[in-house]
Protein backbone atom coordinates (compact mmCIF):
# COMPACT_ATOMS: atom_id res chain seq x y z
CA UNK A 1 0.00 0.00 0.00
CA UNK A 2 1.59 3.56 -0.70
CA UNK A 3 2.06 5.60 1.91
CA UNK A 4 0.76 9.14 2.35
CA UNK A 5 0.26 11.39 4.39
CA UNK A 6 -2.64 12.54 6.06
CA UNK A 7 -3.36 15.97 3.83
CA UNK A 8 -2.70 14.07 0.21
CA UNK A 9 -4.97 11.79 1.58
CA UNK A 10 -8.27 14.15 2.17
CA UNK A 11 -7.26 16.02 -1.26
CA UNK A 12 -7.57 12.38 -2.57
CA UNK A 13 -10.87 12.13 -1.12
CA UNK A 14 -12.24 15.87 -2.36
CA UNK A 15 -11.10 14.49 -5.92
CA UNK A 16 -13.58 11.11 -5.80
CA UNK A 17 -16.04 13.73 -3.54
CA UNK A 18 -15.63 16.09 -6.89
CA UNK A 19 -15.33 13.72 -9.50
CA UNK A 20 -18.58 13.79 -11.36
CA UNK A 21 -18.07 17.85 -11.81
CA UNK A 22 -14.48 17.27 -12.90
CA UNK A 23 -15.94 14.92 -15.52
CA UNK A 24 -18.82 17.52 -16.87
CA UNK A 25 -16.60 20.24 -16.96
CA UNK A 26 -13.70 18.87 -19.00
CA UNK A 27 -16.39 16.70 -21.10
CA UNK A 28 -17.81 20.84 -21.75
CA UNK A 29 -14.25 22.03 -22.80
CA UNK A 30 -13.54 19.61 -24.98
CA UNK A 31 -17.29 20.08 -26.92
CA UNK A 32 -17.03 23.99 -26.74
CA UNK A 33 -13.19 23.52 -28.56
CA UNK A 34 -11.41 25.03 -25.79
CA UNK A 35 -9.18 21.94 -25.92
CA UNK A 36 -8.07 22.06 -29.17
CA UNK A 37 -8.05 26.11 -29.10
CA UNK A 38 -5.09 25.00 -26.91
CA UNK A 39 -3.91 22.31 -28.70
CA UNK A 40 -3.51 24.41 -31.84
CA UNK A 41 -1.48 26.90 -29.97
CA UNK A 42 1.37 24.46 -28.83
CA UNK A 43 3.58 25.87 -25.87
CA UNK A 44 3.10 29.58 -26.85
CA UNK A 45 -0.20 29.05 -24.87
CA UNK A 46 -3.01 31.60 -24.87
CA UNK A 47 -4.71 33.86 -22.33
CA UNK A 48 -8.30 33.93 -20.81
CA UNK A 49 -9.39 37.46 -23.19
CA UNK A 50 -7.96 35.40 -26.22
CA UNK A 51 -9.41 31.91 -25.69
CA UNK A 52 -12.96 33.93 -24.98
CA UNK A 53 -12.18 35.75 -28.36
CA UNK A 54 -11.43 32.66 -30.65
CA UNK A 55 -14.38 30.51 -28.94
CA UNK A 56 -17.03 32.96 -28.95
CA UNK A 57 -17.40 32.08 -24.74
CA UNK A 58 -17.48 34.83 -21.71
CA UNK A 59 -14.56 35.48 -20.37
CA UNK A 60 -16.05 34.05 -16.88
CA UNK A 61 -17.10 31.12 -18.31
CA UNK A 62 -13.61 30.51 -19.71
CA UNK A 63 -11.86 31.02 -16.19
CA UNK A 64 -14.33 28.81 -14.08
CA UNK A 65 -13.08 25.71 -16.22
CA UNK A 66 -9.54 26.64 -16.75
CA UNK A 67 -9.16 26.88 -12.73
CA UNK A 68 -10.46 23.81 -12.53
CA UNK A 69 -8.24 22.77 -15.85
CA UNK A 70 -5.23 23.62 -13.72
CA UNK A 71 -6.45 21.59 -10.50
CA UNK A 72 -7.01 18.21 -12.44
CA UNK A 73 -3.70 18.39 -14.82
CA UNK A 74 -6.04 19.61 -17.91
CA UNK A 75 -3.63 22.79 -18.16
CA UNK A 76 -0.93 24.67 -16.72
CA UNK A 77 -0.36 28.49 -16.67
CA UNK A 78 2.66 30.15 -17.94
CA UNK A 79 2.90 34.13 -18.06
CA UNK A 80 -0.68 34.53 -17.45
CA UNK A 81 -1.13 32.01 -20.43
CA UNK A 82 -2.81 28.47 -20.71
CA UNK A 83 -1.13 25.71 -22.14
CA UNK A 84 -2.24 22.38 -22.81
CA UNK A 85 -0.68 19.42 -20.96
CA UNK A 86 -0.15 15.88 -21.64
CA UNK A 87 -3.32 14.80 -20.24
CA UNK A 88 -5.71 17.73 -21.98
CA UNK A 89 -3.73 16.57 -25.55
CA UNK A 90 -5.32 12.88 -24.66
CA UNK A 91 -8.51 14.46 -23.49
CA UNK A 92 -8.67 15.93 -27.10
CA UNK A 93 -7.02 14.12 -29.82
CA UNK A 94 -7.00 10.23 -28.08
CA UNK A 95 -9.90 8.23 -29.71
CA UNK A 96 -9.97 5.40 -26.74
CA UNK A 97 -10.26 8.25 -24.36
CA UNK A 98 -13.03 10.07 -26.58
CA UNK A 99 -15.31 6.92 -26.85
CA UNK A 100 -14.92 6.42 -23.15
CA UNK A 101 -15.50 9.50 -22.18
CA UNK A 102 -18.67 9.39 -24.93
CA UNK A 103 -20.11 6.20 -23.29
CA UNK A 104 -19.29 7.04 -20.16
CA UNK A 105 -21.77 10.67 -20.52
CA UNK A 106 -24.62 8.76 -23.30
CA UNK A 107 -25.00 5.56 -22.40
CA UNK A 108 -24.05 5.65 -17.77
CA UNK A 109 -24.27 9.22 -16.20
CA UNK A 110 -27.97 9.60 -15.65
CA UNK A 111 -28.09 5.72 -14.95
CA UNK A 112 -25.28 5.51 -12.45
CA UNK A 113 -27.11 8.07 -9.69
CA UNK A 114 -28.98 4.24 -9.41
CA UNK A 115 -26.16 2.21 -8.54
CA UNK A 116 -26.79 1.84 -5.02
CA UNK A 117 -30.49 0.14 -5.52
CA UNK A 118 -28.56 -2.14 -8.30
CA UNK A 119 -26.35 -3.17 -6.12
CA UNK A 120 -28.92 -4.43 -3.76
CA UNK A 121 -31.50 -5.71 -6.17
CA UNK A 122 -28.70 -7.09 -8.55
CA UNK A 123 -31.02 -5.36 -11.39
CA UNK A 124 -30.12 -2.83 -14.00
CA UNK A 125 -31.67 0.20 -12.28
CA UNK A 126 -29.89 2.41 -14.06
CA UNK A 127 -31.59 1.52 -17.37
CA UNK A 128 -35.33 2.77 -16.73
CA UNK A 129 -33.53 6.29 -17.87
CA UNK A 130 -34.44 4.69 -21.19
CA UNK A 131 -37.08 1.96 -21.24
CA UNK A 132 -38.49 -0.60 -19.33
CA UNK A 133 -36.22 -3.16 -20.91
CA UNK A 134 -34.85 -6.15 -18.26
CA UNK A 135 -31.55 -5.68 -19.79
CA UNK A 136 -29.87 -3.56 -22.12
CA UNK A 137 -29.57 -5.60 -24.92
CA UNK A 138 -33.60 -6.19 -25.43
CA UNK A 139 -33.60 -2.44 -26.18
CA UNK A 140 -30.48 -1.51 -28.33
CA UNK A 141 -31.98 -1.59 -31.33
CA UNK A 142 -34.78 1.37 -29.33
CA UNK A 143 -32.07 3.63 -27.32
CA UNK A 144 -32.05 7.20 -28.33
CA UNK A 145 -29.45 7.87 -31.35
CA UNK A 146 -27.02 9.35 -29.65
CA UNK A 147 -26.85 6.66 -26.81
CA UNK A 148 -26.88 4.30 -29.35
CA UNK A 149 -24.08 5.57 -31.13
CA UNK A 150 -21.96 5.80 -28.09
CA UNK A 151 -22.95 2.16 -27.04
CA UNK A 152 -21.52 0.94 -30.65
CA UNK A 153 -18.28 3.02 -30.88
CA UNK A 154 -17.45 1.82 -27.32
CA UNK A 155 -18.44 -1.90 -27.87
CA UNK A 156 -16.87 -2.37 -31.68
CA UNK A 157 -13.75 0.23 -30.74
CA UNK A 158 -12.10 -2.59 -28.20
CA UNK A 159 -13.37 -5.42 -30.54
CA UNK A 160 -12.53 -4.38 -34.01
CA UNK A 161 -8.60 -3.39 -33.64
CA UNK A 162 -8.24 -7.15 -32.67
CA UNK A 163 -9.79 -9.08 -35.83
CA UNK A 164 -6.63 -8.82 -37.94
CA UNK A 165 -4.37 -10.62 -35.27
CA UNK A 166 -7.44 -12.80 -34.01
CA UNK A 167 -8.87 -13.79 -37.70
CA UNK A 168 -5.50 -16.06 -38.36
CA UNK A 169 -5.78 -17.87 -34.94
CA UNK A 170 -9.21 -19.00 -36.14
CA UNK A 171 -8.69 -19.39 -40.04
CA UNK A 172 -5.18 -21.45 -39.05
CA UNK A 173 -7.50 -24.79 -39.42
CA UNK A 174 -10.19 -25.21 -42.56
CA UNK A 175 -13.32 -23.41 -40.60
CA UNK A 176 -16.54 -23.80 -43.62
CA UNK A 177 -19.19 -22.63 -40.96
CA UNK A 178 -18.80 -20.01 -38.19
CA UNK A 179 -21.43 -19.63 -35.84
CA UNK A 180 -21.10 -15.80 -34.36
CA UNK A 181 -22.54 -15.59 -31.46
CA UNK A 182 -23.60 -11.95 -30.09
CA UNK A 183 -23.17 -11.08 -33.56
CA UNK A 184 -23.97 -7.57 -32.74
CA UNK A 185 -24.30 -5.48 -36.27
CA UNK A 186 -22.01 -8.02 -38.26
CA UNK A 187 -18.42 -6.64 -38.17
CA UNK A 188 -16.99 -9.71 -36.82
CA UNK A 189 -19.08 -11.85 -39.56
CA UNK A 190 -18.46 -9.45 -42.28
CA UNK A 191 -14.13 -9.77 -41.13
CA UNK A 192 -14.81 -13.59 -41.39
CA UNK A 193 -16.42 -13.05 -44.95
CA UNK A 194 -14.12 -11.09 -46.41
CA UNK A 195 -10.89 -13.22 -44.42
CA UNK A 196 -12.16 -16.11 -46.17
CA UNK A 197 -14.04 -17.04 -49.37
CA UNK A 198 -15.08 -20.65 -48.48
CA UNK A 199 -16.45 -19.57 -44.84
CA UNK A 200 -20.49 -19.67 -44.23
CA UNK A 201 -21.63 -17.50 -41.50
CA UNK A 202 -24.61 -18.03 -39.06
CA UNK A 203 -25.22 -14.60 -36.21
CA UNK A 204 -27.10 -15.70 -33.53
CA UNK A 205 -28.78 -13.04 -31.34
CA UNK A 206 -31.61 -10.93 -30.15
CA UNK A 207 -34.04 -10.22 -33.07
CA UNK A 208 -33.48 -6.44 -33.09
CA UNK A 209 -29.48 -7.58 -33.35
CA UNK A 210 -29.68 -9.78 -35.90
CA UNK A 211 -32.42 -6.87 -38.14
CA UNK A 212 -29.27 -4.23 -37.45
CA UNK A 213 -26.92 -7.18 -38.96
CA UNK A 214 -29.25 -8.24 -41.96
CA UNK A 215 -29.22 -5.08 -43.00
CA UNK A 216 -25.71 -3.90 -42.80
CA UNK A 217 -24.29 -7.58 -44.27
CA UNK A 218 -26.87 -6.45 -47.72
CA UNK A 219 -25.44 -3.96 -47.66
CA UNK A 220 -22.12 -4.98 -47.90
CA UNK A 221 -23.11 -7.26 -50.47
CA UNK A 222 -22.66 -10.54 -48.10
CA UNK A 223 -26.14 -11.49 -47.73
CA UNK A 224 -25.13 -14.60 -49.78
CA UNK A 225 -22.82 -16.58 -47.75
CA UNK A 226 -24.68 -15.23 -43.91
CA UNK A 227 -27.71 -17.16 -41.88
CA UNK A 228 -29.25 -15.61 -39.05
CA UNK A 229 -30.81 -17.54 -35.96
CA UNK A 230 -32.88 -15.79 -33.37
CA UNK A 231 -32.19 -17.08 -29.82
CA UNK A 232 -32.62 -15.16 -26.18
CA UNK A 233 -29.75 -17.42 -24.65
CA UNK A 234 -31.20 -16.30 -21.13
CA UNK A 235 -33.65 -18.54 -21.94
CA UNK A 236 -32.18 -22.27 -20.64
CA UNK A 237 -34.36 -23.75 -23.16
CA UNK A 238 -32.75 -22.51 -26.00
CA UNK A 239 -30.27 -24.67 -27.66
CA UNK A 240 -26.99 -23.92 -30.04
CA UNK A 241 -27.48 -24.58 -33.74
CA UNK A 242 -25.16 -27.92 -34.46
CA UNK A 243 -22.81 -28.46 -37.28
CA UNK A 244 -20.07 -25.70 -36.88
CA UNK A 245 -16.91 -25.69 -37.35
CA UNK A 246 -15.70 -23.24 -35.28
CA UNK A 247 -17.98 -21.12 -32.26
CA UNK A 248 -16.88 -17.02 -32.00
CA UNK A 249 -17.77 -15.37 -28.53
CA UNK A 250 -16.95 -11.52 -28.77
CA UNK A 251 -16.99 -9.81 -25.47
CA UNK A 252 -20.24 -12.07 -25.10
CA UNK A 253 -19.91 -13.77 -22.22
CA UNK A 254 -19.17 -10.98 -19.63
CA UNK A 255 -23.14 -9.55 -20.59
CA UNK A 256 -23.72 -12.87 -18.38
CA UNK A 257 -23.46 -14.00 -14.62
CA UNK A 258 -21.11 -16.61 -13.84
CA UNK A 259 -23.76 -19.31 -13.24
CA UNK A 260 -25.52 -17.75 -16.65
CA UNK A 261 -22.55 -18.06 -18.57
CA UNK A 262 -21.76 -21.95 -17.15
CA UNK A 263 -25.29 -22.64 -18.55
CA UNK A 264 -24.91 -20.71 -22.14
CA UNK A 265 -21.30 -22.95 -22.54
CA UNK A 266 -22.86 -26.34 -21.69
CA UNK A 267 -25.50 -25.13 -24.34
CA UNK A 268 -22.12 -24.49 -26.51
CA UNK A 269 -20.71 -27.74 -25.67
CA UNK A 270 -23.38 -30.02 -26.58
CA UNK A 271 -23.86 -28.66 -29.84
CA UNK A 272 -20.44 -28.79 -30.58
CA UNK A 273 -18.29 -31.82 -32.85
CA UNK A 274 -14.82 -33.47 -31.42
CA UNK A 275 -13.42 -30.92 -34.47
CA UNK A 276 -15.34 -28.12 -33.51
CA UNK A 277 -13.38 -24.97 -31.32
CA UNK A 278 -14.87 -22.27 -29.25
CA UNK A 279 -13.12 -19.39 -29.50
CA UNK A 280 -13.53 -16.64 -26.57
CA UNK A 281 -12.17 -13.28 -27.09
CA UNK A 282 -12.39 -10.96 -23.39
CA UNK A 283 -11.08 -8.04 -21.86
CA UNK A 284 -9.70 -10.44 -18.62
CA UNK A 285 -9.13 -7.73 -15.71
CA UNK A 286 -5.68 -10.20 -14.51
CA UNK A 287 -3.96 -10.05 -18.04
CA UNK A 288 -3.35 -6.20 -19.03
CA UNK A 289 -0.12 -4.85 -19.66
CA UNK A 290 -1.36 -1.36 -18.29
CA UNK A 291 -2.92 -0.25 -14.97
CA UNK A 292 -5.01 1.73 -16.86
CA UNK A 293 -6.49 -1.08 -18.97
CA UNK A 294 -7.26 -2.57 -15.59
CA UNK A 295 -9.29 0.40 -14.14
CA UNK A 296 -10.95 1.10 -17.27
CA UNK A 297 -12.20 -2.52 -17.13
CA UNK A 298 -13.37 -2.34 -13.14
CA UNK A 299 -15.33 1.06 -14.18
CA UNK A 300 -16.97 -1.17 -17.35
CA UNK A 301 -18.03 -3.86 -14.47
CA UNK A 302 -20.08 -0.83 -13.08
CA UNK A 303 -21.90 -0.38 -16.27
CA UNK A 304 -23.17 -4.03 -15.95
CA UNK A 305 -24.35 -3.45 -12.80
CA UNK A 306 -26.69 -0.41 -13.08
CA UNK A 307 -26.61 -0.41 -16.63
CA UNK A 308 -26.75 -3.63 -18.60
CA UNK A 309 -27.84 -6.08 -16.69
CA UNK A 310 -27.08 -6.08 -12.84
CA UNK A 311 -25.18 -9.51 -12.44
CA UNK A 312 -22.47 -9.10 -14.81
CA UNK A 313 -18.74 -7.96 -15.19
CA UNK A 314 -15.60 -8.04 -17.09
CA UNK A 315 -14.34 -11.10 -15.57
CA UNK A 316 -10.78 -12.52 -14.66
CA UNK A 317 -9.07 -15.66 -16.30
CA UNK A 318 -8.99 -17.97 -13.18
CA UNK A 319 -13.13 -17.11 -13.28
CA UNK A 320 -13.67 -17.57 -16.77
CA UNK A 321 -11.19 -20.63 -17.20
CA UNK A 322 -13.03 -21.85 -14.42
CA UNK A 323 -16.23 -21.82 -16.38
CA UNK A 324 -14.99 -23.18 -19.16
CA UNK A 325 -13.91 -26.28 -17.41
CA UNK A 326 -16.82 -27.00 -15.26
CA UNK A 327 -18.81 -26.75 -18.76
CA UNK A 328 -16.97 -29.55 -20.12
CA UNK A 329 -14.67 -28.01 -21.85
CA UNK A 330 -10.43 -27.12 -21.64
CA UNK A 331 -9.14 -24.31 -23.10
CA UNK A 332 -6.29 -25.45 -25.84
CA UNK A 333 -4.54 -22.20 -26.51
CA UNK A 334 -4.59 -19.03 -24.43
CA UNK A 335 -3.41 -15.65 -26.58
CA UNK A 336 -3.25 -13.24 -24.21
CA UNK A 337 -2.15 -9.21 -25.53
CA UNK A 338 -4.29 -8.81 -28.72
CA UNK A 339 -5.91 -5.31 -29.66
CA UNK A 340 -6.17 -3.22 -26.80
CA UNK A 341 -6.86 -5.57 -24.01
CA UNK A 342 -7.99 -9.14 -25.04
CA UNK A 343 -7.43 -12.55 -24.12
CA UNK A 344 -8.54 -15.47 -26.68
CA UNK A 345 -8.88 -18.68 -25.08
CA UNK A 346 -9.36 -21.17 -27.70
CA UNK A 347 -11.65 -24.11 -26.12
CA UNK A 348 -12.96 -27.52 -27.29
CA UNK A 349 -14.42 -30.21 -25.52
CA UNK A 350 -12.43 -32.43 -23.09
Amino acid sequence: MKKISAIEAKFEAQKIAFAPVVFQAVYAMRELGLLRLLKDAYDEGLTLTEISEKSGISVYGIRVLMNLALDVGVAEKQNEKYVLTKTGFFLETDQLTRINMDFIRDVCYKGMFLLKQSIESGKPEGLKVFGSWPTIYEGLASLPADVQKSWFAFDHYYSDVVFPEALPLVFKSSVRKLLDVGGNTGKWAAACLNYSPDVEVTIMDLPGQLDMARRNMESLGLGHRMSYFANDLLNPENKFPEGFDAIWMSQFLDCFSETEIMHILQRARQSMAMHTKLFILEPLTDRQRFPASAFALNCTSLYFTVMANGNSQMYNSDQMVHLIKQAGLQVVHQHDNLGVSHTLLECKIS
